[in-house]
């Protein structure tokens, strides 16, 4: 097996290190010594932290935004407005299968993903690429069609809520629940749960002024 390159190394050490610490907990330092790579690594293969975040943010997504892609483009070639609940599956459902439950990969980055919605940092907001905002605007432009009366403010706070709820489901799969509270659902019956609930919060009537 050949030998892993330091990019690679180094986005698997900062991977890990912003899961756990966020974007301003992790230092370069910190980045190079978990990869095994000198101190100028980081400005060699990606300029600065910041677009070490981004590139982290892309390799997580990419297979999940693809996925999203293709649903799409599956539902669209059936019917050009589909209805609700298809679009919520073909939304949600990539980011249930890229964060599977029992898997340290999947925990890991659905870590990330909730530590990068819930960062305060500048940065830890602006590592979107042409990929995922194309994907996004195709999914509020079909949202928007199957949705006509909800505003364009709120249809968005709905789409971030899909996010929110699968990212949030996807952690507490990975941690240990409070014996208060009941174990999570299997990763089949989430993403039930999940199309369902996230079906009805979209098609709710719009928030009266």
């Amino acid at each position: 097996m050949a030998p892993t390159d330091t990019r690679t190394q180094l986005l698997d050490a900062a991977e890990h290190l912003f899961a756990e610490r966020g974007y301003r907990g992790t230092s370069i330092r910190a980045v190079t010594e978990l990869a095994g790579a000198n101190l100028a690594a980081v400005g060699y293969h990606f300029g600065s932290k910041a677009e070490l975040l981004a590139a982290v943010a892309r390799r997580v997504v990419a297979p999940i935004t693809a996925a999203q892609r293709a649903g799409l483009d599956a539902l669209l070639a059936r019917a050009p407005e589909p209805p609700v609940a298809d679009l919520v599956e073909a939304f949600a459902g990539p980011l249930f299968d890229g964060m599977p439950a029992g898997d340290e990969g999947g925990a890991r980055r659905s870590r990330l993903i909730v530590t990068i919605l819930g960062d305060p940092a500048e940065e830890a907001r602006s590592w979107t690429g042409p990929a995922e905002d194309a994907v996004r605007e195709r999914y509020l432009t079909a949202f928007r069609r199957a949705l006509p009366d909800l505003a364009p403010d709120e249809l968005w706070f709905r789409m971030r809520g899909i996010l929110a709820v699968t990212a949030v489901d996807r952690v507490d799969v990975h941690n240990r629940p409070s014996p208060a509270c009941p174990a999570p659902a299997p990763g089949e019956a989430a993403r039930r749960y999940a199309v369902t609930f996230l079906t009805a919060a979209m098609s709710a009537p719009p928030t009266a002024p």
